[in-house]
């Protein structure tokens, strides 16, 4: 346990961090060191080779000066003790004179190292001094690495010859450097493990966050979406925290939001599985008639799941960013065609053409058209028989002071109560439940998501007992603006459902908008679809004209 435990902390991130921190931090002071003594070692082997060219000119001085006395030297030996006398020695230096070919004088200062005991050296001296000329060399004798300078010296009259020589160690010379160099990577290990625990520390305050992110995704289960990472500080690590959050709240927003959507899916596909079970189960298998009627009931259930499933898959496509196409045009042209159709839906009500937008703007028209005809839908469902219902469009002006186009339906119908109004438009919602009104809840749902496609809001006046208002409200200001990118709560849960191809709408079924309008949107037609003609005056001599007026309301207008 504990070794995979120092395995884990070795491929961390925090680990990686300090390693690479540490690396070039060393490599730098690596090469700062190197760079430094190799500087360094020139220096002083130029030093070196300075003063040993400066030892020439102090056997030359003292050849023409002489002693202290100021006399002259005579012979080779004399000139030989007045250099020794006058050049005294550094601390890494040895001289030594030559005779002959044997060395005579030392100075009578004490010397690091003697020149005169290493045969080997002045072997090499004597074999340098051949050509009589000043000469600078270097050997390893005995004493070390040696610099050295080999000077003839010979005077008139004297018939010997003399050679004056100095020598530094070189190896002492460097010794400084090299003490200098392993005092610096002493002190740079040092700083290294200064470093080293600093980065440690400090990687690990800033990565704290990306811990408890790790620790926080470990903990949340589709159970528990809660979980939140504590945010601390301003800087990026900080700011991701935030952003993580607020992933986080969409993620438990999405989650709750799909489990609703199966909570009310499973609720709606209940009932009409609970009727077919329920039937059949009763059914009597050698009536007949019972048969039929089972058979009828069963047929009609799965057609109400079939609507179902359809427009829940309308629901999952209005997320799309292609949900909607635009395209220029005519908003009066499209009122008076969503006019047309809708005098299809319901042979009942009086269908009047109100006030009509002149203006174009760049929209769905097919899903315009879906959604609008939605809502005429409803309005027959919910108005009385021989009530007028109004379609018509206008220009608007909204909160903001933007313009905006209205596509509106208004009827005399029941109205919608004040606490109602604000959840009609969630899926699944009917104002009236069990009154045999046909409808799956998801119709208001589906003209909101089309509107919201085209960054517009469905606006919604009723007073109960005096009718209702829907209004289409799109912006004319930014309708060819794309699509808001909103969250996409329901897709996932809901593509499943969508994945289920639909058996086509039956003719026997045009009537119904809820497939009729399916069928359109699907097709994305905005031509007129193939209906019956429905009369506006039955055989029972009913004349709308006669009881409503004329149709020249103007929406708003008419509103009480």
């Amino acid at each position: 346990m504990e070794s995979i435990r120092l395995r884990d902390v070795a491929r961390s991130v925090r680990m990686r961090i300090v390693v690479s921190i540490l690396v070039v931090t060393a490599l730098g002071m690596t090469v700062a060191g190197v760079v430094t003594i190799f500087v360094q070692r020139e220096r002083v082997l130029a030093q070196i080779d300075t003063r040993l060219a400066g030892t020439a000119d102090d056997i030359r001085l003292a050849a023409t000066t002489g002693d202290a006395d100021g006399e002259l030297p005579s012979s080779v030996r004399d000139l030989l003790n007045t250099a020794m006398a006058r050049v005294i020695p550094d601390t890494n230096e040895s001289t030594v004179g030559v005779i002959d070919g044997a060395a005579a004088l030392v100075p009578a200062a004490d010397l690091p190292f003697r020149l005169d005991d290493d045969p080997a050296f002045l072997a090499r001296v004597l074999a340098d001094a051949r050509g009589g000329e000043v000469v600078v060399g270097t050997i390893d004798a005995d004493a070390g690495t040696l610099r050295y300078v080999v000077v003839p010296v010979s005077i008139e009259g004297d018939p010997q010859t003399g050679l004056y020589v100095s020598a530094y160690n070189v190896s002492a010379e460097l010794a400084e450097v090299r003490d200098a160099f392993t005092t610096y990577a002493i002190v740079a290990a040092g700083a290294l493990v200064v470093i080293g625990l600093v980065g440690w520390f400090v990687s690990g305050r800033l990565l704290r966050p990306i811990r408890s992110l790790r620790e926080t995704a470990a903990r949340i289960s589709v159970s528990d979406l809660s979980e939140r990472i504590p945010v601390s500080g301003t800087d990026d690590v900080s700011d991701l925290t935030r952003t993580v959050n607020t992933m986080l709240d969409r993620l438990e927003n999405s989650f709750l939001s799909q489990r609703r959507l199966l909570d009310d899916v499973s609720h709606e596909l209940n009932t009409p599985l609970t009727i077919v079970r329920g039937h059949l189960e009763l059914m009597d298998a050698d009536e007949p008639d019972e048969v039929r009627a089972t058979r009828d009931i069963a047929i009609d259930e799965l057609d109400r799941m079939d609507n179902l499933v359809v427009d829940i898959g309308l629901l999952v496509k209005s997320r799309n960013p292609d949900f909607v196409r635009v395209s220029p045009t005519d908003i009066a042209e499209l009122t008076e065609m969503v006019h047309q159709k809708a005098s299809m839906l319901s042979g009942n009500h009086a269908w009047l053409l109100g006030d009509v937008a002149e203006v174009e703007a760049s929209v769905d028209a097919a899903r315009l058209t879906q959604g609008w005809l939605q809502l005429a839908e409803n309005a027959a469902k919910y108005s009385a028989t021989f009530t007028p219902i109004e379609i018509g469009s206008s220009v608007v002006t909204d909160a903001a002071g933007h313009p905006a186009v209205e596509l509106w339906v208004l009827d005399e119908g029941e109205g919608i109560a004040d606490d109602v109004q604000d959840r009609i438009f969630y899926r699944f919602t009917r104002v009236q439940e069990g009154r045999g009104i046909d409808g799956s809840g998801l119709g208001l749902a589906i003209v909101a998501a089309i509107a919201e496609a085209h960054n517009g809001s469905v606006q919604l006046e009723s007073t109960l007992g005096s009718g209702s208002r829907f209004a289409i409200r799109l912006p004319l200001a930014s309708v060819d603006a794309p699509r808001r990118d909103e969250d996409a709560e329901d897709d996932e849960v809901v593509s499943a459902v969508a994945e289920v191809d639909p058996v086509p709408p039956r003719a026997a079924e045009a009537t119904s908008v809820a497939v009729a309008v399916a069928e359109d949107a699907s097709e994305h037609d905005t031509a007129p679809r193939d209906h019956a003609p429905v009369p506006h005056e039955h055989d029972d001599g009913v004349d709308f004209d006669a009881i409503i007026g004329p149709g020249t309301g103007s929406g708003k207008g008419r509103r009480r």
